[in-house]
């Protein structure tokens, strides 16, 4: 049986009060949202491109929520591997 699912991300970026740009990310998986956050700001010293800050704060955001989302796997990899008996070998994804 083939295992198929669709998750949706959204990605927002804005500029905030202060001149930093933030980006929000949220992966929505139909049970379970979680929010990724990043932020960026241009040096005074720098010449001032805004792709550059919204890439910046894009790939933070990302970031952030690929490792909320591998803390999560690894803490549901723990929770299997207790329930399996001990005297077989474990194999699979290192954590």
């Amino acid at each position: 049986m083939t295992h198929t699912l669709e998750w949706n991300v959204h990605l927002d970026l804005f500029e905030d009060d202060q001149g930093e740009t933030q980006a929000h990310v949220v992966l929505d998986n139909g049970t379970t949202a979680l929010t990724g956050r990043g932020a960026a700001h241009c040096h005074p010293a720098d010449m001032n491109v805004p792709e550059i800050g919204d890439e910046l704060a894009a790939g933070r955001a990302m970031r952030d929520l690929a490792q909320q989302l591998l803390s999560i796997a690894e803490r549901d990899v723990q929770r299997a591997s207790t329930t399996r008996p001990r005297n077989r070998q474990v194999t699979g994804w290192p954590t």
